[in-house]
């Protein structure tokens, strides 16, 4: 044992609730609302220091439980049914370490608890976004009773396991402080999302918000200085996406044009509704056709087909991956999925804080040492969520933005935050002041 070891006193939870400011498509379902999980956390080393915690995360249980089974409120109840599972797996534990330690024993049990008088059992992803908020509130709690921003708590002065101990021979005598940099990158580009439901142009506004944030995909490029936009596609339709893409590019062209700016880039979301891997080949194809220069701009092409690849061991992205980078997103749950999703030709992967703090960090070494591009996504986090998500993405080597909805979507939930954090919740030039982001614990202070 370290004496800086921790063990887990207690654990408490609540539920805030909050309204999109517009809706946004989620896999052909339009998402109005969303619930946030708070989780509280207080730990004790062996020498009876103290140190309490906070970590939050929206459920997302559309993205995370997609279904026909059940219904949105079945699913949310049970996402809320299972963070008090949670709860009683984190008190109960009494293992004593680093969180990283502690959440790794943990998750097994996490992925096997069942939620009783369900049509359908709960989806790994649906679980590790309930876990998610518990182990940021272990990693916020362990940080804070330090003194130290997180980031700096991963080295072998507090973490006694090399990588190997979680990650197999492969990566004995790897360390994980030297796969992270201890302090974050001054400042990000800002990844924007062109929902499917989004306006376009003044034309598309059919009744306008009149909250004083922009109406139009043009206005949010020319008041936040946009550089990076990431467009949501259908994946069934493909003369619509393809045109979809084309518009965006045209109206970034027109704005971007009078701003003097020159060079801007797009990410392509699919969310894992394309049949197949020709569906993508013809999109790129037709697209690069349409738009030459718009093509160019595709950064990197997220989860285009299923996100069960044992059950789909046909859709290998391989002639895909050499036009573009092609990254899994809902698939990635494990080691497991990310060894599979390389010898299925996928050659990057998006991380995101409603995975778990301890497993993003993990799989991010893993993505190194094996060369995979590097994106950290949104869940469309607000407050400590976004903190903590783009933390994650100003402290892993390689990313190149950080993807935040939550000021688009739900701003109200972000109120409180944005004085606190000038220049994180609230864009100017397009990119994000992580600078900030080196509080104590996960820096959500």
């Amino acid at each position: 044992m370290k004496s800086t070891d921790i063990t887990i006193r207690d654990v408490s939870v609540s539920f805030e609730d909050y309204r999109y400011r517009t809706p946004i498509k989620f896999g052909g379902v339009a998402l109005d609302r969303v619930t946030i999980l708070n989780v509280w956390m207080e730990v004790e080393t062996a020498s009876g220091k103290v140190g309490k915690g906070f970590g939050s995360m929206p459920l997302g249980n559309v993205w995370a439980w997609p279904t026909r089974a059940l219904t949105y409120d079945q699913t949310l109840t049970a996402m809320q049914t299972f963070a008090g599972t949670t709860a009683g797996l984190y008190s109960g534990c009494k293992l004593s370490g680093h969180p990283i330690d502690i959440t790794h024993a943990i998750e097994p049990d996490l992925l096997t608890a069942t939620v009783l008088n369900l049509s359908e059992p709960m989806p790994a992803l649906a679980k590790l976004v309930v876990g998610s908020a518990f182990d940021a509130a272990l990693h916020d709690a362990y940080g804070k009773l330090h003194g130290l921003n997180c980031y700096h708590t991963y080295g072998p002065d507090f973490l006694e396991h090399d990588l190997g101990h979680y990650l197999g021979k492969e990566f004995a005598g790897d360390r994980l402080h030297n796969y992270i940099t201890p302090e974050p990158k001054a400042r990000m580009p800002l990844y924007h999302l062109v929902g499917a439901l989004d306006p376009m142009t003044p034309a598309d506004v059919g009744k306008p918000v009149g909250d004083g944030l922009p109406e139009h995909l043009g206005e949010w490029i020319q008041r936040d200085g946009l550089t990076h936009l990431k467009i949501k596609l259908n994946g069934d339709d493909i003369a619509w996406d393809v045109e979809r893409v084309v518009t965006v590019n045209g109206i970034a062209e027109a704005v971007q044009q009078k701003r003097s700016v020159t060079q801007w880039w797009y990410s392509l979301d699919f969310n894992e509704r394309c049949q197949n891997v020709e569906y993508l080949l013809e999109f790129l194809r037709r697209l690069k056709d349409r738009t030459p220069a718009g093509y160019d701009r595709v950064q990197y092409v997220e989860q285009p087909t299923a996100r069960d690849l044992k059950a789909n061991p046909a859709n290998r992205m391989h002639e895909a991956a050499k036009l573009k980078p092609v990254v899994i997103d809902e698939s990635l749950l494990d080691l497991e999925s990310l060894l599979m999703s390389r010898e299925m030709g996928y050659t990057g992967v998006a991380f995101k804080a409603c995975k778990g703090q301890t497993q993003t960090l993990l799989l991010a070494a893993a993505a190194q040492k094996f060369g995979l591009f590097r994106c950290v996504q949104d869940l469309t986090c607000v407050g400590a969520s976004l903190i903590q998500s783009a933390s994650i993405a100003a402290h892993i080597p390689g990313i190149a933005a950080i993807e935040s909805n939550g000021r688009q979507y739900c701003p109200s939930a972000n109120a409180e935050w944005d004085k606190r954090f000038p220049g994180v919740f609230t864009i100017t030039d397009g990119t994000m002041n992580t600078a900030l982001l080196n509080g104590p614990g996960i820096g959500a202070v």
